[in-house]
């Protein structure tokens, strides 16, 4: 069996939250990541999805060290990198990389679109003199961007253009694993599928390992192998994409796919919704036991006792709910 490429095991990112100038107090703890386990194979799509602030982008930062670890570990390639040291961790830093959500805030707006592309390559000395303008010429090519606006500057491109720019920054050290962090949420829906695409291109002609990070199911359906649902910090169903999109198994998962719009108005009128109740609680204070009972429809007293692992209930496909055998 092949080993992942990526291995968390109880990853957990505790943030302390204080009162006070002069004399601090503690306030509490907004628990952003509580123990999620998850594993990525080499080549494979999972995609993460979820609500915003359910701590999906907090992970994210996690494996790729922009936000410490409160416990748990991170593996990659075989190998524990949460506790590296930095000089260590800059070896394997070519081969993980991360797309951000908002392009023209992940873009110096100093620097050109080659001195953005040419940048890594310089630092981790895989290129220099003519090599340099022949990578970043590839790199403009390899997603759909000409050359010849390599002098220009990030505000001079439109917001699709400008996520194609940092897809090419990311690759241009050629990792073995790219987080995708929400990369289209910003865009208009045309713009999104021509990214969508992009990335489904590059996946298969570069041979990439993604994690797909997005609060849209149906986007996160389109591109995925297996679906992670998460929802205040902790996964509440992974499985194959189209067992978790065709056959949800938990409530929120059910709540998500039923709040999609369906193209044929006929169908969208008569169709029933999941109805939640109450806002989302905070990570701050999160509610006992299952986190999601306060806004279940079908909760019941003991939902609120215990917090349920992830249990099988079907060919790869868990699911974190009391009443499994009854969803």
């Amino acid at each position: 069996m092949t080993r992942p490429l990526l291995e968390l095991r109880e990853l957990r990112v505790h943030f302390p939250v204080y009162a006070g100038l002069v004399r601090r107090r503690l306030l509490g703890t907004v628990r952003a990541v509580d123990g999620v386990s998850l594993d990525v194979a080499p080549g494979e799509t999972v995609g993460l999805v979820g609500e915003s602030g359910c701590g999906k982008s907090t992970l994210a930062r996690a494996v790729v060290r922009l936000v410490p670890c409160t416990g748990g570990t991170v593996g990659f390639e075989g190998r524990e990198i949460s506790a590296l040291r930095e000089p260590a961790f800059r070896a394997i830093r070519p081969r993980l990389q991360l797309v951000f959500q908002d392009p023209y805030a992940s873009l110096n707006p100093r620097m050109t679109v080659f001195d953005a592309l040419a940048e890594p390559l310089r630092v981790h000395g895989l290129a220099d003199g003519r090599d340099v303008l022949r990578r970043v010429s590839d790199l403009m090519e390899l997603v759909g961007l000409a050359p010849r606006f390599m002098r220009k500057y990030p505000h001079e491109f439109s917001g699709g253009q400008r996520q194609r720019i940092a897809i090419a920054r990311a690759l241009a050290l050629e990792p073995k694993l790219v987080i995708a962090d929400e990369p289209v949420s910003a865009l208009d829906v045309s713009v999104q599928a021509q990214i969508l695409n992009l990335i489904a291109r590059l996946r298969e002609q570069m041979g990439l390992t993604l994690l797909f990070i997005a609060h849209d199911l149906s986007v996160v359906h389109y591109l995925s192998h297996r679906i992670a649902v998460m929802y205040l910090g902790r996964l509440v169903e992974l499985g194959p994409a189209g067992e978790v999109f065709h056959r949800p198994r938990h409530p929120y998962t059910r709540a998500l796919i039923s709040a999609i719009p369906v193209p044929d108005p006929v169908r969208e009128k008569t169709r029933q919704r999941v109805a939640l109740h109450d806002e989302p609680a905070s990570p701050l204070n999160p509610p006992s036991g299952c986190p999601f009972h306060p806004r279940c429809p079908w909760a019941q007293p003991r939902c609120a006792e215990t917090v349920p692992p992830l249990e099988s209930c079907g060919d790869g496909h868990q699911a974190a709910c009391i009443r499994l055998d009854q969803m």
